[in-house]
Order: C-alpha cells, then structure tokens, then sequence
C-alpha cells in the first residue's frame, strides 16, 4: 500500500508544513517543485521527530545523483531549485521516524510545492 500526501500546495513564501506521520512507512520519498520562477531560488528542507514534540534536521536524502558505482550513494540535507523544476529525495531506508515536516524557504519569488510519497509494503 502506498499514500501521496501533499506537504505544500504551491506556496508562495518560506512555509512549513504541518506533521507528516510517516510512522511504519518501508520507504519516504520527499518530491519538490519550484513553479512561477523570475529569480531566486527555493530551498527544500525537512525535520523528522520520533515524538512530535523534538524535531531535528533531516541530513541524510538520498540525491538522484549521477555518479561512479564505488562512490556510494549521495547524501544531502536540503536541495536548492533555482528555476522551475521538480526534484527528488529518498529517506535512507535505515531511518525510521514517526513525523516529518518539509519546509520551502524562498528568496525573492516562486511558488512551491512538495508532497511524501509513503510506501507502508514491500
């Protein structure tokens, strides 16, 4: 069973979502949109809490990078769009975490938007 939840629906300032429960989720995957671009950029961050009360950063999405096989997998703590576009980030499959909330902070313009992508089955 799956379930896409929108985190952020075309936003247009620094906005956090409310908490996500991602609890028993076997994969997370964190989608992102920058739309209506002139200049500026948007950053994508999130906070995971395993009690709804203490977030913390999240630094450990794994980036839709290209790179060499004995390199490993690509770890990030935000993404930047500074044009239109969409992008994605897979929560390593390690972490467990029962919230999380996404935060699109914007400099100068843009709408923004992201949505979790939970998948509760293998």
């Amino acid at each position: 069973m799956t379930e896409l939840i929108t985190a952020l629906n075309g936003v247009t300032a620094t906005t956090t979502s409310g908490a996500i429960n991602i609890e028993d989720a076997k994969k997370v995957v964190l989608q992102y949109q920058r739309a209506a671009h002139s200049s500026g950029s948007t950053v994508f961050t999130a906070t995971v809490s395993v009690d709804g009360t203490n977030y913390v950063t999240y630094n450990k999405w794994i980036v839709n990078a290209a790179n060499a096989n004995t390199e490993g997998v690509t770890r990030v703590g935000s993404v930047t769009l500074s044009a239109n576009g969409v992008g994605f980030l897979t929560m390593d499959p390690d972490d467990s975490f029962k919230y999380i909330k996404v935060t699109a902070t914007e400099t100068t313009d843009g709408t923004h938007s992201a949505w979790i992508y939970k998948v509760l089955d293998n």
